[in-house]
C-alpha cells in the first residue's frame, strides 16, 4: 500500500481483512508516534490490534474481559496526553461500554479513537448477542463523536490514518470477514466528511457505507448494462459529521436517493440521509436498505446480505422499482412560514 511504510502488495490486500489492514497502518504508524497506545478486552487476535502489541509490549494493555474498564482507562490516558486506540467488538462498544464511551470520552472531548469490528452482521454466524446493527444510531447521536464505516481496506487505512489528525474522539466500524476491496488503492482523495463519487449518473443515487459500497458499484453496473440507467454511488464513508452538500446534490440532480447499510434502517446512514432530505424540502423518493426492524438471524454474512437485501441483487431490485416512479421535480407551493 503506498504511502504507509508497509511491506505487504495489493494481492495481500485483497486477501486481508481491514482489520488487519488497521493493526499493520497502526503498527506503523506508532514508529513516529510514542503517544500512540493500544488497549484490548482480550481480542487482540480477534480485532488484530495485537500487532501493535507484538511491536509495542510497552504501549498495550489487555484489560481482560471487561470493556467498560478499558474505556474508562483510554479515558485516563488521554486526559494524560495519550492517544488512545481501544479495539473491541463492536456489540461491546457500542452497547455493553456505551455510557463509558457518552461520558468518559465523549463529555469531556477526549483524543481517543475507538476501532470497532465486527459490525452490523459480519459475524453473521454467531447469533444475535455478537451482531451490531445498532452501532451507527448510538454512536452519531454522542455530542463531539466523529463515527466512520470505511469501506474496504484502503479506506480503513486512510481513516486510521485521518483519525490522528482530527482532535476529539473517533469512532470506526469494520467487519469480521474478508471484505472485498472496492477502491483500487489508496489514493483517491479520502477526506474526513466528504462522500467519494464511485459512479456518477443522473437517474437514481445509491448512498452507501461500509462493505455495501461494492454491492452498490456492482448494481449499478448492472442496471446501466441492462437498462441503460445512470446510477450515482456516493460512498459515504462518514457518517458524522455527514456529506449534507453530497446528499442535497444527489436529491436536486436524480430525485431519487436509495441508501444501503450494514445496519438496522432506523438511526443510521438512512435515517441520517432523510433528516437531511426532509430538511431541505427538496422532492425526492427515498428507500432506505439495511436490516429491518428485527433480530437478524443467524446465518453466513453473504446469505443474511442476500436475505436482508443489501447485496448486488437487492439494491439493483430496489433501484428498478424505484426508476420507474414518477417524482416531481419541482414543487409548485410556497411557504408561508
Amino acid at each position: 500500500m503506498s504511502g504507509t511504510g508497509l511491506t505487504y502488495h495489493v494481492y495481500d490486500v485483497n486477501h486481508m481483512t481491514p482489520a488487519e489492514i488497521y493493526g499493520q497502518v497502526l503498527t506503523q504508524l506508532g514508529e513516529g508516534r510514542e503517544d500512540i497506545v493500544a488497549l484490548t478486552a482480550d481480542l487482540a487476535r480477534s480485532t488484530k490490534i495485537g500487532k501493535f502489541g507484538e511491536r509495542f509490549p510497552g504501549r498495550f494493555f489487555n484489560v481482560g474481559i471487561a470493556e467498560q474498564n478499558m474505556f474508562g482507562i483510554a479515558a485516563g490516558l488521554a486526559l494524560a496526553g495519550f492517544t488512545p486506540f481501544v479495539s473491541t467488538f463492536a456489540v461491546f462498544a457500542a452497547l455493553r461500554a456505551a455510557e463509558q464511551v457518552r461520558t468518559d470520552i465523549c463529555y469531556q472531548n477526549l483524543n481517543c479513537k475507538i476501532i470497532a469490528t465486527h459490525s452490523g452482521i459480519s459475524f453473521g454466524q454467531a447469533g444475535s448477542t455478537h451482531h451490531c446493527t445498532e452501532d451507527l444510531a448510538v454512536m452519531r447521536s454522542f455530542a463531539n463523536l466523529t463515527v466512520i464505516a470505511p469501506a474496504d481496506g484502503y479506506e480503513t487505512a486512510n481513516a486510521v490514518r485521518a483519525c490522528l489528525d482530527r482532535q476529539g474522539p473517533v469512532y470506526i466500524r469494520i467487519g469480521r470477514g474478508f471484505e472485498q476491496t472496492v477502491h483500487p488503492g489508496e489514493d483517491y482523495g479520502f477526506e474526513l466528511g466528504r462522500a467519494v463519487t464511485m459512479r456518477d449518473g443522473a437517474d437514481l443515487t445509491v448512498i452507501a457505507c461500509g462493505p455495501c459500497v461494492l454491492h452498490a458499484v456492482e448494481a449499478a453496473k448492472t442496471l446501466a448494462d441492462s437498462q441503460g440507467a445512470g446510477v450515482r454511488v456516493l460512498n459515504m464513508h462518514t457518517i458524522k459529521p455527514l456529506d449534507r452538500e453530497a446528499v442535497l446534490a444527489a436529491a436536486a440532480e436524480t430525485r431519487r436517493i436509495i441508501t444501503v447499510e450494514n445496519h438496522s434502517i432506523i438511526g443510521g446512514l438512512g435515517s441520517a440521509v432523510a433528516e437531511v432530505i426532509a430538511e431541505s424540502g427538496l422532492p425526492c423518493r427515498l428507500v432506505r436498505l439495511g436490516i429491518p426492524d428485527v433480530f437478524a438471524i443467524v446465518g453466513y454474512t453473504d446469505d443474511l446480505y442476500n436475505l436482508y437485501k443489501i447485496d448486488a441483487a437487492g439494491i439493483g431490485e430496489a433501484a428498478a422499482q424505484l426508476l420507474g416512479v414518477q417524482v416531481q421535480a419541482e414543487d409548485d407551493w410556497e411557504d408561508e412560514l
